[in-house]
């Protein structure tokens, strides 16, 4: 779960040991992508399947250990199993053979504390039927729906996937847009994509083909090119762009070639404005000229990724605050979705990357422990345009409902 590789929808998958929890991951795929076992605690670590809901789309499935584990080990493996709970959009508890009790009961007020739509399944249905006295017993303490399903005989896996895309919140897979609400048809929009260390070979990073597609399917015009390009493309044509987006990194070169009229942001910020707390993180970025000596800063990156020096995350955005505030800063940083290792109030501020790597869901709740306690959190972008004094620039474009054309 470490990784957060994928932003489809995540439904976990958990119950007691040897309820079939592997078994329906397998059924509900058709392929063997699980291990099968009578052994009772098979599953060890949380592991991720993909998925194909019709209805739904790509979705990922979160295999976990069984809640009843014991020992010191199995005790490690059940909080392995909790902390899930961070990361998913939707869960299924399964049971069997009419046992429903404290192991249940413990893990739907976690479904509950973290807000998460669940269902229940009486699987193994082939072995032993739910009884009225068990089902009376559950819904006295849940009112969520419970299903029957026998994985052996293929029973009622339909009506389990019928029950999922009415329980999997719609805004975990509903078709998102970065730009549709600040661009509109034949907009011409500017995508200035610096070429550094960091960019995969031969490829662009994601939040970059992302909005050259999200412009194509709002029916606007896509110019892309690199900062050093810019400067030539205003010289050489008469066009002018609706919108202009840009890697952070550049605001500094591109905010002086880029004529004012012209809306500007960037790619980090149009992130922030689809998938994180938009205001907050506006609203944070005030924290950079208050820090004192001694604060400490938490970085969270959603993706892990080798390392160089140009590395934004780990050397360049904690070397430019600590220029801008002049102080003595501590940097701590917490990649993919792993603990974070300090209390959350030793943070005088948390900086979220894009978080193009993770789910909305994931996102807020790797914040909402800042924001419960109070601690001033904003995203890299917003940060830098702070930085670089343009931030009523930069996030301008949305507080506008569209742009208006200019050709």
């Amino acid at each position: 779960m470490n990784t957060g590789k994928d932003n489809k929808p995540h439904i976990g998958i958990y119950g007691r040991r040897n309820v079939g929890k592997s078994s329906f991951i397998n059924a509900l795929t058709g392929i063997d992508v699980a291990i099968v076992s009578e052994i009772a605690g098979t599953t060890t670590d949380p592991v991720k399947k993909s998925i194909e809901i019709f209805g739904i789309g790509p979705a990922i499935l979160v295999d976990t250990a069984g809640i009843d584990d014991f020992g010191d080990l199995g005790t490690k493996r059940i909080q392995k199993t909790i902390q899930t709970l961070e990361h998913i959009d939707a869960a299924i508890l399964l049971i069997s053979e009419n046992v429903f009790g404290s192991f249940e009961k413990k893990l739907i007020e976690e479904f509950n504390n973290f807000e998460i739509e669940y269902i229940i399944i009486h699987n193994k249905e082939d072995l032993e039927k739910l009884t009225d006295e068990t089902a009376m017993q559950i819904k006295q303490f849940s009112k969520v729906p419970i299903e029957i399903c026998s994985i052996k005989k293929s029973q009622n896996i339909g009506e389990v996937i019928e029950l999922l895309k009415i329980t999997i919140p719609e805004t975990s897979y509903q078709k998102t847009t970065l730009l549709g609400d600040i661009i509109q048809k034949d907009s011409i929009v500017m995508l200035i994509t610096p070429v550094d260390s960091e960019a995969p070979d031969g490829r662009m990073i994601l939040p970059q083909a992302m909005a050259i597609r999200d412009v194509l399917d709002n029916n606007a015009v896509n110019i892309v090119l690199r900062e050093t390009e810019v400067e030539t493309f205003f010289e050489k044509t008469q066009l002018k762009p609706d919108l202009v987006i840009t890697d952070s990194q550049a605001f500094g070169y591109v905010n002086k070639i880029i004529p004012k009229e012209i809306p500007l942001t960037s790619f980090s910020i149009v992130y922030a404005h689809m998938r994180g707390p938009f205001e907050e993180y506006v609203n944070g970025a005030q924290k950079l000229s208050e820090l004192e000596n001694g604060d400490r800063i938490l970085i969270l990156e959603s993706c892990v990724h080798q390392l160089s020096c140009e590395d934004i995350g780990r050397f360049k955005i904690p070397n430019w605050i600590r220029k801008f505030s002049g102080k003595t800063l501590e940097f701590d940083i917490a990649a993919g979705l792993s603990a974070i290792q300090r209390p959350i109030t030793d943070y005088q501020l948390v900086i979220q990357c894009g978080g193009c790597m993770i789910t909305r869901k994931q996102l807020f709740n790797r914040l909402k422990p800042a924001l419960e306690a109070g601690i001033p959190v904003t995203n890299y972008g917003i940060a830098i345009a702070y930085m670089n004094g343009i931030l009523d620039r930069v996030v301008e474009p949305f507080l506008k409902e569209q742009l208006n054309s200019n050709h």
